[in-house]
């Protein structure tokens, strides 16, 4: 087999598997060793190959879960794979799963097999594109297509579930807390954070519906043919909660006055009411937190502080 990992330092969150190990979960999956595994660029969290078997076959893609993660990191691949089903209404522009292993027994860590989706990245095809208005028109209606799938439950796929939106919310600020008191950050500002969700737990739970949230379908995790998104993918921060707690809604949100306004002419326009404003605030300051977190894994040390800036004028109009 002809094998290229990707060189990274010392102590790099992801880690490549041996070529004895993809050999070992691909004999597994698929009965038989492949001819070449290549690691692919461009994520962060997971570890992605190239897998070819030859014979005129279709190269398959190998995703590996990293080898440990924060809390609100944690199983993410559990969860994609958990919600899965429910995002059959988008289910032409997915990969398809091909084999799914959760035991770690071959290699101590989550992994699956998908096939290869059409197309090239999204940002590569939406720096040529001509009408980027046209996409996001296009990205608006896939994200309402998929914030239009209900579930039970508030929270994350493959649990902790919730019965309110409030408890769901809270679950996720309280281990950012602890993610980034962990990261030796200074977290008063997350923790002032978890005060404001708890004394206006009623405006939280206004959202008495549990809907299907992506969770990171923005312009990285899409595919593009031409003009056209032809693919979706990477969906293990999915959740069921307010669709306006989705990360394309955040980013949709920001520099209005720009072709993202598009986005909204297939969405619909959001919810205007005090309860929506004050949620809305409340979402930024959530994916603050994250974005902290995932800027000090990634060793991004001199972009942390600009995080708490920004959550300081987040906190001030939740005050």
């Amino acid at each position: 087999m002809r094998f290229e990992p990707i060189t990274r330092a010392d102590g790099a969150f992801q880690r490549s598997l041996t070529a004895s190990q993809v050999v070992a979960v691909c004999q597994r999956g698929f009965g038989r060793e492949p001819v070449a595994a290549v690691e692919l660029g461009g994520g962060s969290f997971n570890t992605t190959y190239r897998v070819d078997f030859g014979l005129g076959e279709e190269p398959v893609i190998l995703r590996v879960a990293p080898a440990w993660s924060y809390r609100i990191e944690r199983d993410f691949m559990r969860h994609e794979h958990a919600s899965l089903p429910f995002f059959a209404p988008i289910a032409a522009f997915m990969p398809r799963t091909l084999f799914v292993d959760f035991t770690r027994e071959l290699v101590p860590r989550d992994y699956t097999f998908q096939t290869m989706l059409d197309g090239v990245s999204g940002p590569d095809g939406f720096r040529a594109l001509a009408d980027k208005a046209g996409f996001f028109r296009q990205l608006g209606s896939i994200v309402r297509t998929v914030h239009g799938v209900r579930g039970g439950r508030f929270g994350r796929p493959a649990g902790p579930l919730f019965a309110t939106w409030s408890e769901a919310v809270m679950s996720i600020v309280d281990d950012t807390v602890a993610d980034v008191r962990d990261a030796g950050l200074d977290d008063a500002d997350l923790r002032e954070l978890a005060s404001l969700a708890t004394k206006n737990s009623a405006v939280l739970d206004e959202i008495t519906v549990p809907c299907l949230l992506h969770g990171d379908l923005w312009v990285p995790n899409v595919r593009v043919d031409g003009e056209r998104i032809v693919g979706v993918f990477d969906h293990d921060r999915a959740s069921w909660g307010d669709p306006a707690a989705d990360w394309s809604i955040y980013e949709a949100s920001r520099r209005p006055g720009t072709d993202r306004d598009a986005f909204w002419d297939t969405y619909g326009q959001p919810l205007q009411s005090p309860g929506a404003a004050w949620r809305a605030a409340l979402y930024r300051a959530v994916h603050l937190g994250a974005v902290r977190i995932e800027r000090h894994r990634l060793g991004l040390t001199d972009r942390i502080p600009a995080s708490y800036e920004e959550m300081a004028q987040v906190l001030t109009e939740l005050r």
